[in-house]
């Protein structure tokens, strides 16, 4: 990849702030840097919104809100319809864009504008699908109307691990549903949201409709228009940590929220698994973004007539991925997004082996430039290491024996998540029993890949409230209005 052509793609993105349908400077004219994670070069600088840009952009949501209510659903899929073209012809570019600024490999993003751009076209097609009710009253005197309304302007904030269809995954929705937003990209990640922005503009999204404000500040900018009490709904993705601190902001206004938060995925083995798809599916699950996901496989239960042969056949697959900036040919293991999760993945390494985990591959960071971590398998993972209890949030691959199938359910609920748990089985009744009995609000059954736009995606316990995606996820942005009719 040139880096004229690494460039050309950079500098066609707007790097202001998008309010009112308009491309204008941070009130104060600061800016702050975005950093390529794979060789820590400046790629460019963004606007940075200070809180009276925040409340600019909530005045435009809210200004265009009563009119954008009114837009017929068909009209609203339309526009969802044509930026999902819009991503697809121009995957590419955006692909290299996103590899760029967050440095998973060109192959990965390019799967990540597809997966993006299907919450436009899923969201486009529930715009028009937008039900109510009619029925009689028991009493035989009275009719009852149901009918759903936009819940108005919404508050959206996404991470910088999927820059782009954590992005469509929200606004996808809030579209269809007839809301208005303001959203907040992780400052990690800024020009995927920017990128957006631009297409729902060319797709024909009406002003104030979507607004984008980049920051280093998300506290300062985003806790006032929480409490503002003009925007009526948030949706979050990021760290339990963070989402609770954001649960408190919203409960003085009892905004309606959404939650998608941290999660800590067990991956269960059993001896009578399909080892070959197990194998496959473990690498789908853990390796998915380097890592770097919430859905991702952070404890591996692997029954102990087979846990040597899968940690050996992992051990083979993960010592093979090779490894260098994501714009590289065949690479598979980009860099992190920072110093701090090199760090965090290098303590947690550290601990299990300190509590007499043994490394069969990896297992020290590479030194720079960039942000490197190799693929790394552990073995005889003891329950009480960190890394079993913490999101790891890279490419380290825990295995732990396990005995009974009561154990491994045991051991995969052990956890104040539950976002996904996978598992692996051809006993089809254990397979029930199992899914059943796992706290997770998804379960990978013989598969290690989860997400898709048309299903509910979310957790349980403290990997947060609500769902995205499927055919529930527009309700998350709906208001359920009853009107009593007497006769």
């Amino acid at each position: 990849m040139s880096a004229s052509t690494e460039s050309g793609v950079v500098e066609a993105v707007g790097k202001e702030l998008f309010i009112g349908g308009k491309w204008v400077a941070a009130q104060d004219g600061k800016t702050f840097p975005v950093v390529d994670p794979a060789t820590g070069n400046e790629l460019c600088h963004v606007a940075d919104a200070s809180p009276s840009d925040g409340v600019a952009a909530l005045d435009a949501a809210v200004a265009a809100q009563a009119d954008f209510a009114k837009m017929a659903p068909r009209e609203r899929g339309e526009i969802l319809r044509r930026a999902f073209e819009l991503l697809m012809r121009r995957q590419e570019e955006l692909a290299l864009l996103m590899t760029l600024e967050m440095g998973k490999p060109i192959a990965e993003s390019k799967g990540e504008i597809a997966y993006a751009a299907e919450f436009f076209r899923w969201f486009a097609e529930e715009a028009v699908r937008i039900d109510g009710g009619y029925a009689t009253a028991p009493n035989g005197a009275g009719r009852f109307l149901i009918t759903k309304q936009p819940v108005g302007p919404a508050l959206l904030i996404t991470p910088w691990n999927f820059p782009m269809a954590m992005g469509t995954r929200k606004i996808g929705p809030a579209i269809a549903a007839g809301c208005t937003s303001v959203i907040k990209p992780a400052a990690q990640t800024p020009l995927s949201m920017l990128a957006l922005a631009g297409i729902l503009a060319e797709a024909g999204l009406p002003e104030g409709v979507l607004n984008v404000v980049t920051t280093s500040d998300s506290g300062g900018v985003m806790e006032p228009l929480i409490r503002d009490g003009r925007a009526r709904k948030l949706s979050f993705t990021g760290s339990t940590g963070v989402g609770r601190k954001l649960l408190e902001q919203c409960a003085d206004k009892v905004l309606r929220t959404s939650m998608e938060l941290g999660g800590n995925a067990p991956f269960l083995v059993f001896e009578d698994a399909d080892m070959d798809a197990a194998i496959d599916g473990a690498m789908q699950a853990k390796m998915r973004n380097i890592g770097e996901a919430c859905t991702a496989a952070n404890r591996f239960y692997v029954q102990r007539g087979v846990v040597d042969e899968f940690a050996r056949r992992l051990t083979e697959r993960m010592r093979a991925l090779p490894m260098g900036r994501g714009t590289e040919k065949d690479v598979v293991v980009g860099p992190l997004i920072d110093e701090k999760a090199v760090e965090k993945v290098t303590e947690l390494v550290k601990d299990a082996t300190d509590r007499g985990a043994r490394i069969l591959t990896g297992g020290s960071a590479v030194d720079g430039p960039g942000h490197f971590y190799p693929a790394t398998v552990l073995a005889d993972v003891p329950q009480e290491a960190r890394l079993t209890h913490e999101e790891i949030f890279g490419p380290v691959a825990p295995i732990t024996a396990f005995d009974t199938e009561e154990e491994a359910i045991a051991k995969a609920n052990d956890t104040e998540f539950g976002l996904v748990s996978y598992l692996f089985t051809s006993d089809l009744n254990r397979a029930l029993r199992v899914s059943e009995a796992l706290e997770a609000g998804m379960i990978g059954l013989n598969q290690g890949i989860v997400s898709n736009p048309a299903a509910p995606f979310g957790g349980i316990k403290q990997s947060g409230l609500g769902r995205e995606g499927g055919s529930v996820g527009i309700e998350e942005f709906l208001e359920i209005k009853y009107i009593a009719v007497a006769l």
